[in-house]
């Protein structure tokens, strides 16, 4: 049988594994680090992790080879993608391919040990709802409704009869980060952007968890409702507790690169 460890970071830049690995160990989480896809594949024959931490360019077997290969492979560790901004597109798309979120470069301490935490939770709860017995399962096990639209389990996106899409947090991504302090958004007027950051849940432990935005579009209304009563967004994430209603700018090629949902998956 396979120890496991916590983190794998995969990445061929030293300077972010480094920095990952002395942020992590403060923490008390035990790093291991390959420079490439390849190597990173290689290393799970042999060891199990609680997390991986996957570059997304890179040369060789990059984040998008790995995904594929490892879920070819059986290997059901939760993947964040680390990704710069220039590659947003691609992060966003390798969310349907199967990692659990994703990080821009650069990043602070806080954002990874966030990202990190939320990750972690998130695993945990997708194996509580796998293993729940029918009738008794938790909150966060909650599916997305049918001809909903998700950017992984971090948001999701309704296309409205109009025109218009409403968009809100993913349930599970809220109960992994639970309890919520408060909930910061944007104001009506401004621009959104498919991947990036549209509001930001602050948990109780000071955490600074970003929502990120599944569609690109101007903000036309804000769920002022949300903002005042956080609990809002997480007892009732697809209805009331939505976030924005935009005017999308990209719309049929952005859907392509969410996941329709059938209703079972939070």
């Amino acid at each position: 049988m396979k120890a496991q460890m916590d983190i794998l970071v995969i990445d061929d830049e030293p300077v972010i594994t480094r920095a990952v690995q002395k942020v992590c160990a403060a923490e008390g989480l035990s790093v291991d680090i390959e420079e490439g896809g390849a190597a990173g594949l290689s290393r799970l024959k042999s060891a199990s992790y609680r997390l991986i931490i996957c570059d997304l360019m890179m040369p060789g077997v990059g984040g998008g080879e790995f995904l594929a290969e490892a879920a070819r492979m059986g290997v059901r560790t939760p993947v964040i993608i680390a990704t710069g901004y220039a590659t947003l597109e691609n992060a966003v798309i390798s969310l349907s391919h199967g990692a659990i979120d994703f990080i821009p470069k650069p990043f602070t301490a806080e954002e990874l040990l966030a990202a990190v935490r939320r990750a972690i939770s998130c695993d945990r709860l997708k194996q509580e709802c796998e293993t729940a017995p029918p009738g008794a399962l938790p909150p966060s096990c909650a599916p997305c409704p049918p001809l909903y639209y998700r950017l992984g389990s971090l948001s999701w996106a309704k296309v409205e009869s109009e025109g218009s899409v409403v968009v809100g947090a993913g349930g599970l991504f809220l109960e992994a980060i639970e309890p919520i302090k408060t909930i910061e958004l944007m104001k009506p007027g401004e621009e959104t952007l498919q991947g990036a950051p549209c509001a930001a849940a602050i948990s109780a432990a000071g955490d600074r968890h970003p929502v990120l935005c599944p569609i690109s579009g101007r903000i036309a209304e804000v769920n002022t409702r949300a903002a005042a009563d956080p609990a809002l967004s997480v007892k009732d994430p697809y209805l009331e507790g939505w976030l924005y209603r935009l005017l999308p700018t990209n719309l049929q090629a952005e859907l392509g690169h969410l996941t329709a949902s059938g209703g079972g998956t939070p």
